[in-house]
């Protein structure tokens, strides 16, 4: 679990969003209704699509439970929010540190992928949670629900200790 450390810029999205948290997890019906209307989104960057979960600014890793709320979105990068339709939202990912890792394999098998960011690569790189949005970018390697499936997991991070 080697990541990479990037600077990423503010980076506009565009897409649907859901409150809920693990134990209302409704992410399948959030995907469900974004896929169909994707292409009304006009001004993206690229093909690539973004799921992206933002937390309450007061957020602690160490008190995360099942029932944490969090907003969960199906999106992709825009250049402008002109013209786009009235149900989408936009939200700018704010510029920041990330540590970015390269998640491949099925779904099922994330929750452990998470564990070891956040329980021992974290804490003994030296790095601590930052405020701000974690992303998946999911782009021309990303196959749905295939273990040979890979897709860029972003984690705003800031120095620790």
């Amino acid at each position: 679990m080697n990541p990479q450390i990037k600077q990423v810029s503010n980076t506009l999205v565009a897409g649907l969003r859901k409150p809920m948290s693990l134990t209302n997890d409704t992410t399948f019906l959030l995907w469900s209704s974004f896929m169909p209307r994707r292409r009304e989104i006009t001004q993206n960057v690229n093909s690539s699509l973004i799921s992206m979960t933002v937390y309450d600014s007061n957020f602690n890793i160490n008190q995360f439970t099942p029932n944490t709320q969090f907003d969960k979105w199906a999106c992709v990068e825009i250049t402008t929010t002109e013209n786009l339709p009235n149900e989408f939202e936009t939200y700018t990912i704010p510029a920041g540190t990330y540590a970015v890792f390269v998640f491949k394999g099925l779904p099922q098998m994330a929750p452990q992928f998470f564990q070891k960011i956040f329980m021992e690569w974290l804490p003994n790189l030296g790095y601590k949670l930052a405020e701000g949005p974690h992303f998946a970018v999911m782009g021309e390697k990303y196959k749905n629900n295939d273990p040979e499936s890979e897709e860029e997991i972003f984690i705003p991070i800031t120095a620790g200790y």
